[in-house]
């Protein structure tokens, strides 16, 4: 199947990589909508990652895997990526016009951002979201790799690409991005919203709201469960949600099973599916939670629910970042 891939894609004159970074095969088994809980965990595993000299038409080398695909749920999440991208390597800049994704920097450094043209060093762990028909890309200027988590959800199951041949490798740069990003700050924490229904000192951040995307893409939150807590949040017939493990370890939960996990894993809550999540080990668990809604009838209602935590006033933003998430905030 790849290898037509890549044939359809010589034909139709688009890039290899790309068509590569979208059908990638699953490195750790992301399962079904239907399947067991066990089966349908992704797993980051770094001996498993391929290796690309270009993605995109970017400037060197990356190495990534898909920790979650299309069938992990039944909503339009296309695919969640894990990888890292070497020094000097990165992402062409390119387009999507019928799906929408986010490059994430996990680790701690700086990464350089592109969004319509426009380039910015930004301090990580940080990212930044690409709207249907903006232009973006990555580059590691750095000496050391940097984590990359990417995620893409589409008006389908669909994925699309235009590459512009475009590495950005010595772009000029804005002190201050001229786009949407958000930094992974724990000052910027507040207490859990009830909709987690948590039990602990669980804390929260709403990292970016419904208005930011315009797919059925609804949210993306950074959520702590310290020593002993727990989040449960109730079942939803027109909200899914994708739920990555940045730090620590803990147990999933879900229809009986139980199954363990750490930092690098990925667990998909589907429609109608209740589940909670618990802290295990000797660091606080924290997890960035994925929300796609249904379809956009059912994302239009979300976004005019209010917001997680109430009305009150939001903490401080980080220094040089305003609070660009939308409703949610």
């Amino acid at each position: 199947m790849l290898r037509k891939a890549a044939l359809y894609a010589l034909k139709c004159g688009v890039g290899i990589a790309a068509v590569t970074l979208a059908a990638l095969p699953a490195l750790a088994q992301p399962g079904a909508a239907t399947g067991t809980l066990s089966a349908r965990i992704g797993r980051h595993d770094p001996a498993r990652l391929n290796t690309s000299a270009s993605v995109h038409g970017g400037a060197g080398p990356m190495r990534f895997g898909t920790l979650l695909g299309a069938q992990a749920l039944s909503t339009n999440l296309i695919f969640v990526h894990r990888g890292e991208i070497l020094p000097g390597g990165g992402i062409g800049q390119h387009f999507h016009n019928h799906c929408e994704e986010m490059f994430v920097i996990l680790s701690e450094g700086s990464a350089e951002f592109t969004l319509n043209g426009r380039t910015s060093a930004i301090p990580t762990p940080a990212g930044v979201p690409n709207t249907m028909g903006a232009s973006h890309g990555i580059y590691n200027s750095g000496s050391t790799p940097i984590q990359w988590l990417n995620i893409n959800v589409g008006m389908s199951k669909t994925y699309d690409n235009f590459d512009l041949g475009d590495t950005r490798v010595g772009a000029a740069k804005n002190a201050i991005p001229q786009f949407i990003n958000f930094r992974i700050d724990p000052t910027l924490l507040r207490p859990a919203p009830p909709m987690l229904n948590a039990t602990g000192a669980v804390t929260f951040r709403r990292l970016l709201g419904p208005n930011v995307f315009y797919t059925p893409w609804s949210f993306f939150d950074h959520i702590v469960i310290p020593a002993g807590g727990h989040i449960a949040p109730a079942a939803s017939p027109t909200m899914s949600v994708a739920y990555y493990v940045y730090k620590g370890a803990g147990s999933v939960s879900v229809g009986g099973e139980t199954v363990a996990i750490k930092a690098g894993d990925a667990v998909p809550f589907d429609l109608n599916q209740t589940g909670t999540l618990t802290q295990t080990g000797a660091e606080p668990l924290e997890v960035l939670a994925i929300g796609v809604a249904r379809d956009m009838a059912a994302k239009q209602a979300y976004q005019v629910l209010p917001p997680p935590g109430g009305r009150g006033a939001p903490p401080p933003p980080a220094a040089g970042r305003g609070a660009a998430t939308g409703r949610g905030n």
